[in-house]
């Protein structure tokens, strides 16, 4: 279930994903990159890491990332994923998501005594969406004192960049700002973790997820990656495995896609 945020919060939150399995068979799952950073929050999940077996905390905020985490899940489980706008984590925790790109930050260890009630009503199976309710109302009173002066100098080249599809040369961004190249990278990845050409890449990968999830086959993929702005297959393939760790066309035969950039393996 996905729910959209009111209005006035979506500049700094995407949306919000209920997800439950009663399940207990252990399920594998891929996260990955989407350019967003984000807060995962559960009482019950029992979620590791498929690279070092750790098991993770059960309320976590996650950096950017690069490319992709996998993770194994056992048992049941429900938890609520708020979905950041990627400079949203570092107006809330008040440090560089540069610092925290591709980390997994224990909710317990930065702002538990915040989190906590939520974790609470989720153990006790309160309605999501009443849940929600109450996410928007301590993230509105959050952000009437947390803003900080880039905020929207940022949120304008991302907006920028979603426009025109993540096909944005640097001397488009140079003179859209008035900043020189290098000086908006140190902000951009002061804020969102990534530079903005590293973010760019990934939207112009998600437009082309976007129309794969329309219907793709071998014989339209070309036209379609064209669409999205790859000079080439053999370019977007590449670009694709290292972001999502298939090819295009295992992504498109994914059957449970729990979210355009969370499937189960």
């Amino acid at each position: 279930m996905q729910i959209s945020p009111p209005k006035y919060l979506a500049s700094f939150i995407r949306h919000y994903l209920f997800l439950e399995s009663n399940e207990k068979d252990i399920k594998n799952v891929r996260l990955f990159t989407d350019g967003s950073t984000g807060l995962i929050l559960s009482a019950n999940m029992h979620l590791y890491s498929h690279l070092s077996g750790d098991q993770m905390p059960l309320s976590f905020f996650y950096g950017s990332l690069n490319s992709y985490k996998d993770f194994y899940s056992k048992g049941t489980f429900s938890f609520i994923a708020v979905v950041f706008q990627p400079y949203f984590l570092n107006i809330l925790l008040k440090i560089s998501a540069k610092e925290v790109r591709n980390q997994i930050i224990s909710v317990e260890d930065v702002l538990k005594d915040k989190f906590q009630p939520f974790q609470e009503k989720l153990f006790y199976k309160t309605d999501p969406l009443a849940l929600i309710t109450d996410l928007n109302a301590f993230f509105m009173k959050f952000l009437s004192e947390e803003v900080g002066p880039d905020y929207h100098l940022i949120a304008a080249v991302q907006q920028y960049i979603l426009q025109h599809k993540g096909v944005v040369p640097s001397k488009d961004l140079e003179k859209f700002t008035g900043y020189s190249e290098r000086h908006l990278e140190r902000k951009f990845e002061d804020s969102m973790g990534l530079s903005p050409k590293k973010y760019s890449n990934i939207i112009r990968l998600h437009y082309f997820l976007g129309l794969i999830n329309q219907g793709m086959t071998n014989e339209n993929m070309t036209l379609l990656s064209y669409y999205a702005g790859y000079s080439d297959q053999s370019h977007l393939i590449r670009e694709f495995k290292k972001n999502v760790g298939l090819t295009p066309g295992q992504y498109a035969k994914t059957k449970n896609k729990m979210a355009v950039n969370f499937i189960e393996l």
